[in-house]
């Protein structure tokens, strides 16, 4: 698996982020909301000019994100986007930060309004070797895509692509596209077995699909 720490000029980057960068278009602005150490949030500028802006609540990495030149805020996106006005920014990213927030649907109903279009991803929790783990073991898995311990991790909800569809029915929520992964390929086919990570785009209903 490619190291998601490798600088952002080198040819190589982690297919998680590709994906992304190629779902937002050249010159948008952007919104990372748990951005980290700024990886995703610096790709986005210096290869699809973005005027990107993160938000994040851990100091360390916001020091990451000030030594890349990012404009980050310390912030808890539990709290909410009050300061942010409707449609701010062309995307507001959610990548691997939902899973970990208190009010999910706190954080992304906000996204969606201070968002034109949301990306959304996260790692399946049914994804086959996690359920494998669960069946053979009975403790809670590990995988590359949920790599902690159950009494250290950061995530709060365990969700599968399919309960996030389901969500995103429930909630009236327009999904314009999506990308499966798995280690190093995309997955067509059955992706809440196979896929280690889910990203979605979401639109609210009857936004333009431009």
């Amino acid at each position: 698996m490619i190291n998601q720490h490798k600088s952002s000029t080198k040819e190589h980057i982690k297919l998680e982020y590709q994906a992304i960068l190629d779902l937002i278009p050249y010159g948008s602005t952007v919104l990372d909301l748990g951005c980290g150490g700024g990886e995703l949030l610096s790709l986005l500028v210096e290869k699809k000019g973005a005027e990107g802006r993160g938000i994040e609540i851990n100091e360390q990495a916001i020091y990451k994100c000030v030594s890349r030149g990012l404009s980050v805020s310390h912030q808890d996106i539990d709290a909410g986007l009050s300061e942010y006005g409707d449609k701010s920014f062309d995307y507001v990213i959610l990548n691997q930060s939902l899973q970990q927030v208190i009010n999910l649907g706190l954080v992304l109903g906000e996204s969606m309004r201070v968002g034109r279009k949301v990306i959304v991803g996260f790692p399946n929790f049914a994804y086959y070797k996690a359920r494998l783990q669960i069946f053979i073991s009975g403790k809670t898995p590990v995988t590359p895509s949920l790599p902690y311990m159950w009494y250290d991790t950061p995530n709060l909800h365990f969700l599968s692509i399919s309960d996030f569809i389901e969500y995103c029915r429930e909630k009236n929520l327009n999904i314009e596209k999506t990308v499966f992964l798995d280690k190093n390929r995309r997955v067509r086919l059955f992706p809440n077995l196979f896929a280690q990570v889910g990203i979605f785009l979401l639109s609210n209903r009857g936004a333009s699909q431009k």
